[in-house]
């Protein structure tokens, strides 16, 4: 089964002249922003050829600790490896590097944009990355109509019109998509008529209102959004952008990596939802509707401080010390008021009660599935172009 790392090799020597951009190539310049590219590409200023930033990124991080990480994105920065010795990715440059996190405000964004050779510009938004205050704002995105994040891409998506006038496309994995649509939605009206297309690659929806208002409306039809067959992330919330079903060698939850997502040639493989997804985004539906909203921001402030309580500032450090972090969350929630843990109980039971066992009895298929998919990642072979300080 192919991946984007085979895609790479098979494609990375065709310029966009010859075979013009394709979902695929979408997915990689989603995935690439991943890389922590702090001190390389700058926020403003001139571009940065990626040849540069490769050799100087692996000056500062090696192929086998990317190699041990076992993070979704980990293996984001490896695709530079075949995009830098084609004429497909060879000579694309990058700038406006930002990656705002703010603590207060529950604000998580990064972006990165990208000049293509075929005279066109790649916006693309960070998904959720391992920080409690990134997640937190995933959670807000069901809450509110707007949120830090969502206006921090508005603002950069605007800026970087200014800056290049030029075609645009956006996208983004994750949260990143949401905000890709999010700021095409409503950055300025002649700005969206330059935005050629927006991906959401397995991206969040929106509330119900946000889908009503004129900018999504008219940016809607330029909308693709791509999902793999038993997506969850994906099909939260609203959407009404058209998707396209592609097939992932993952199962569950791991679909949402999308270094699991099958290619075939310069497309995804196509696929069907499964019944797994449908049953599982039917039960998290109906539990969402059924919870108001002052009763969901409580419920997910009660959540947060409760991780908060731990003192550590990702999901990463919090898995890292597992016993002491289950110490600290236990110990915060037997001090917290009554009521505010009879809301735990409260969303547990609602759970239940929209399906929860029905999905309990669906583990086995969850654990052990029918084909085998483990949801492991096949290693990247080195190019043979790497520099040699690479390991």
């Amino acid at each position: 089964m192919s991946d984007l790392f085979d895609y790479l090799k098979w494609r990375s020597d065709v310029p966009f002249s010859i075979a013009p951009f394709n979902d695929v190539d979408n997915l990689i310049l989603a995935e690439l922003a991943y890389s922590d590219f702090s001190g390389l590409v700058p926020s403003d200023g001139k571009p940065v050829p990626v040849s540069e930033i490769y050799e100087r990124f692996f000056q500062i991080h090696s192929r086998e600790d990317i190699l041990n990480d076992t993070s979704f994105t980990a293996r984001a920065p490896l695709l530079m490896e075949s995009m830098v010795t084609g004429g497909r990715f060879g000579n694309m440059q990058l700038c406006r590097y930002v990656d705002d996190l703010d603590e207060e405000k529950t604000a998580q964004m990064s972006a990165v944009t990208y000049l293509l050779d075929d005279g066109t510009i790649y916006v693309a938004f960070r998904g959720t990355d391992s920080t409690l205050v990134g997640w937190k704002e995933d959670f807000d995105i069901g809450c509110l109509t707007e949120t830090r994040g969502q206006l921090l891409a508005v603002s950069y998506l605007n800026l970087i019109a200014e800056t290049f006038d030029v075609p645009i496309r956006i996208g983004g994995h994750s949260k990143g998509g949401n905000f890709a649509v999010y700021a095409a939605s409503f950055c300025r009206p002649e700005i969206q008529a330059r935005i050629l297309s927006v991906y959401s690659n397995d991206g969040p929806g929106f509330r119900e209102e946000v889908t009503e208002m004129s900018g999504y409306l008219r940016i809607l039809p330029k909308v693709c959004k791509i999902i793999p067959d038993t997506s969850m992330i994906g099909m939260l919330l609203t959407d009404k952008a058209t998707r396209r079903v592609v097939k992932s060698n993952a199962f569950g939850i791991l679909q949402h990596d999308a270094f699991s997502w099958s290619t075939e040639r310069d497309r995804f493989e196509p696929a069907e939802p499964s019944d797994l997804g449908e049953l599982l985004n039917n039960i998290l539906a109906s539990w969402i509707d059924g919870m108001d909203d002052g009763f969901r921001n409580s419920v997910t402030d009660t959540i947060f401080d409760a991780f908060e309580a731990t003192g550590a500032d990702t999901f990463r450090e919090i898995a890292q010390q597992k016993w002491k972090s289950a110490e600290a969350v236990l110990g915060y929630l037997f001090k917290i008021p009554r009521e505010k843990q009879g809301e735990l109980f409260q969303l547990a039971g609602s759970l239940l009660k929209n399906g929860g066992h029905a999905a309990l009895a669906q583990l086995p298929e969850l654990l052990f599935p029918k084909d085998g998919a483990s949801g492991e990642h096949k290693e990247p072979e080195p190019t043979g172009s790497a520099p040699d300080h690479i390991t």
